[in-house]
């Protein structure tokens, strides 16, 4: 027999109530948690010498349970008949609970009669809807629980507090001298997914009666501490319940099924007492196999979420896979914070871990992993700024592997590294440590591609002479003066703050063969043209700045028709025009790969699948880069490498360099 209604009207019908008790009996009906859910927060605000008055009990042992707990003087009110006589007839020896057929909208108590009004699903069943006539009720409710509440008595209201709910409840109360304070219920909502209902929000609104407040007070606790947080407004209340509610329903969603076929799902956690945003965190499922651990967590240390294991959807999937999880919960961690320990991390997510575990896991704890060595990591932000063509910016150092490392980021994109340089340490004068870029190191992955191929351009010249569009950090340019130090090196940046944070920060030093120009990058390449002057290599490393479109590097007016023509006479016959393309949207692609054919002989590229980045090798050259070419430039590279103590670096020959390289024509 269906017991439940048709439609949700049906819930503020007396006629329906009298037909749900008769039909389901003797047995209890408890909304939203049992007793044991519910005691910790009652306990807490009702004390056993209170006058008790619970509304629309119906046939819930809550009032029982209360008088068992030394809870004495109670009463219990409800519009069914049908229930009123089977509760009297239920708990006939318990001679001071008392059960009376009443309308909660129109009472015959005294006013200031009772101490605690107390309220378990009532308010929902009574506003199905925000109709005038409901709302009329509402107000004539509430104006009753007023009248008949003493003075620092409290109306405690169990709800599920849909919005309109919540919103009446938020304009009523607070501007009628009562404190408000809402608390979700973990309990409750945890013992029903435990009964193998559906996640549900559960909270229980504690409204306390005062004859004035100077100023609304306003708490919200949703997390499972006891901290309350104080809000000044309404909306910021009803945005805080509003974001609980939109996120449990999609913990809810991830309890019941697997989303490895579909894209993952992420959501942001704030601290609880501020604005701060301090983690973020994806659901990552695969493939399920029964070998595999059924649910982890996985905290990426700080400083490491730039890579691309954990900044790509790729990149998750395959920490899932190589974790041997079904499930994989990856958390990151923002800047600016105190996280404190590992343990610290782990309760500040255990609502959130325990709310995405699916139903079918049989996991009792769950595992919450780390990189071993590196724990949660550890940054610090060293400087910040802010430039006219990339805004706000920051510079932090970072350490991980028992190595450090500089990184600048720009705010409008925070999990892309800018530039990055490996730290060195050193002893000044005083004798005090101190740390320096190390400018025989190259960090990005794709410099290594461009490195190699500016050495092809130029091997064998003795003026050989490149040029670098996008100095960024300078790491690329620094390296190369390094590396060759007869080469002539032209670093082109538009943004002359940037050009202050490469010297100030990052090591960036001008010398004979070193030359930075502060220029539109586009404007150089005519004047490089105009001028008839030819180069050995052209290196495009420039971001992108327009975000609209699916390409982070470069910047779509610098692979138009003439500028590419402008390239194509700079590098003449035997140059190579060397360009870091990172395509986020892939239709993109081929129209770029085509229009690079129509100006080029020769085109190759380096793709590293951990990666983005895509480095494309462009020429007139009638010959393609053969093997042997590469070979001599990675064994150079290498035996540099080793002579300036970063043997980290040396490349593997097939894996690094030729299982990485395709000729496209």
């Amino acid at each position: 027999m269906n017991l439940l209604p048709k439609t949700k009207e049906e819930f503020s019908r007396t006629d329906y109530w009298d037909s749900f008790f008769r039909n389901r009996g003797s047995k209890s009906f408890e909304w939203y948690g049992e007793y044991h859910d519910l005691y910790s927060y009652l306990n807490k605000y009702i004390k056993k010498s209170d006058n008790i008055l619970i509304t629309g009990c119906g046939n819930s042992d809550l009032g029982a349970n209360l008088h068992d707990a030394g809870f004495k003087d109670i009463t219990n009110i409800d519009t069914s008949k049908v229930v009123i006589k089977q509760m009297k007839e239920k708990y006939k020896e318990k001679t001071s609970l008392a059960y009376l057929q009443m309308d909660a909208l129109d009472t015959t108590f005294e006013n200031e009669n009772f101490n605690v009004i107390l309220d378990k699903g009532t308010l929902d069943a009574l506003m199905p809807d925000c109709h005038e006539a409901t709302l009329k009720n509402i107000r004539k409710y509430f104006e009753e629980i007023n009248r008949i509440t003493k003075i620092s008595g409290r109306y405690i209201c169990i709800s599920l507090l849909q919005e309109h709910i919540l919103q009446i409840i938020l304009e009523y109360f607070p501007s009628n001298n009562w404190m408000f304070r809402v608390i979700r219920c973990l309990e409750a909502e945890q013992n029903a997914v435990n009964n193998g209902e559906k996640l549900t929000p559960v909270f229980i609104v504690i409204c306390i009666k005062f004859k004035s407040l100077q100023k609304q007070i306003l708490e919200v606790n949703m997390s499972s501490n006891d901290k309350m947080q104080r809000f000044e407004s309404i909306d910021q209340v009803k945005e805080a319940v509003l974001n609980t509610q939109r996120a449990l329903f999609i913990c809810s969603s991830l309890q019941q099924r697997s989303i490895e076929a579909e894209n993952e799902v992420s959501f942001d956690l704030y601290e609880a007492d501020s604005s701060k945003l301090k983690y973020t965190v994806y659901v990552v499922d695969i493939i399920p196999d029964k070998k595999n651990t059924s649910y982890a967590a996985f905290i990426v240390p700080q400083g490491r979420e730039s890579e691309w294991l954990f900044s790509t959807k790729n990149g998750r999937k395959k920490l899932a896979s190589i974790s041997r999880c079904n499930r994989l919960l990856v958390v990151t961690m923002h800047r600016g914070l105190n996280y404190g320990s590992i343990e610290d991390i782990q309760k500040d997510l255990g609502d959130i871990i325990r709310d995405t575990t699916p139903v079918n896991s049989k996991n009792n704890k769950i595992p919450c992993l780390s990189l071993g060595e590196d724990g949660i990591g550890s940054r610090q932000v060293i400087h910040e700024g802010f430039t006219k063509t990339s805004g706000g910016y920051i510079i932090e150092d970072v350490e991980m592997e028992k190595k450090k490392y500089r990184r600048l980021y720009f705010l409008s994109n925070q999990l892309v590294i800018q530039s990055e340089a490996k730290l060195i340490s050193y002893k000044n004068r005083k004798g005090i440590l101190k740390d320096k870029p190390d400018l025989t190191n190259l960090t990005c992955t794709h410099h290594f591609y461009m490195v190699l191929a500016a050495s092809i351009a130029c091997d064998n010249e003795r003026n050989a002479s490149v040029a670098v569009l996008g100095v960024g950090g300078g790491g690329l340019c620094s390296f190369l003066n390094k590396y060759k130090s007869k080469m002539r090196i032209i670093g082109v940046e538009i943004d002359p703050e940037i050009i202050e944070i490469a010297t100030n920060w990052f090591g960036l030093q001008r010398n004979n063969t070193l030359e930075i120009r502060c220029q539109d990058g586009l404007r150089y390449l005519k004047e490089v043209c105009d001028e008839g002057s030819t180069l050995n290599a052209v290196l495009f490393d420039i971001d992108n700045k327009d975000s609209s479109i699916g390409m982070s590097c470069p910047p779509k007016e610098f692979l138009e028709e003439e500028v590419l023509d402008n390239v194509r006479k700079i590098i003449a016959e035997a140059g190579l025009f060397i360009l870091n393309m990172v395509i986020r949207d892939e239709s993109l692609l081929e129209p770029l790969v085509n229009k690079l054919k129509e100006k080029f002989k020769r085109i190759s590229s380096f793709k590293n699948d951990e990666e983005l980045n895509e480095i494309y090798i462009c020429s007139n050259r009638s010959s393609e880069i053969s093997k042997e070419q590469l070979t001599a430039a990675v064994n150079q590279l290498n035996a540099y490498f080793k002579k300036n103590n970063n043997s980290d670096q040396v490349l593997d020959l097939n894996h690094d360099i030729l299982d990485k390289y395709i000729n496209i024509v």
